[in-house]
């Protein structure tokens, strides 16, 4: 299955990556190996052929409490999950340098293809949810589908809707 990303490694390029969030370039310089090694999240990297990141993604499992899914989704679930399993794709950039060329989009499709394919081959996950960083984010992630989750500030995508991308 070919994907547009690859976990992060040694032999990638990142200190110099800035994408003119100082939380989203910080968690990449100094956290992420952390991160992947306290098995807290996966981080994928796109990045040039000299290695050089040029935009990033983390997935992690996650639950979303009952009460914040929208109704109509809610009211078809067993009542015994208080918590549904989901995917939170919890930080998503770009480089300033490559701002505006769709490479956003490309690294959320490519999120969103690899929460589908693990969570019909080996991880079930109802959902991707995003915690967007600010407006700008909320407003990208609503072009896509995303609903807003009032009561937690997250954002949700159906699994279902995911997979009519990729069947």
């Amino acid at each position: 299955m070919d994907y547009l990303t690859i976990p992060l490694n040694a032999l990638h390029k990142k200190k110099d990556f800035n994408c003119g969030n100082v939380l989203l370039d910080n968690y990449l310089h100094f956290q992420a190996k952390q991160d992947i090694k306290r098995s807290l999240s996966s981080c994928f990297i796109f990045a040039d052929e000299e290695n050089i990141v040029k935009g990033y993604y983390t997935l992690s499992n996650a639950g979303i409490k009952r009460e914040f899914i929208p109704e109509d989704i809610m009211n078809k679930l067993p009542k015994s999950y208080t918590h549904l399993p989901a995917t939170l794709l919890g930080r998503l950039a770009v480089a300033k340098s490559l701002a505006g060329r769709g490479i956003g989009e490309l690294l959320l499709i490519d999120a969103l293809k690899r929460s589908y394919h693990v969570s019909v081959s080996s991880i079930a996950s109802m959902a991707v949810i995003v915690d967007p960083i600010d407006e700008g984010a909320i407003g990208f992630y609503s072009k896509y589908g995303f609903i807003l989750l009032p009561d937690s500030g997250k954002m949700f995508l159906p699994m279902k809707t995911i997979s009519g991308l990729f069947l």
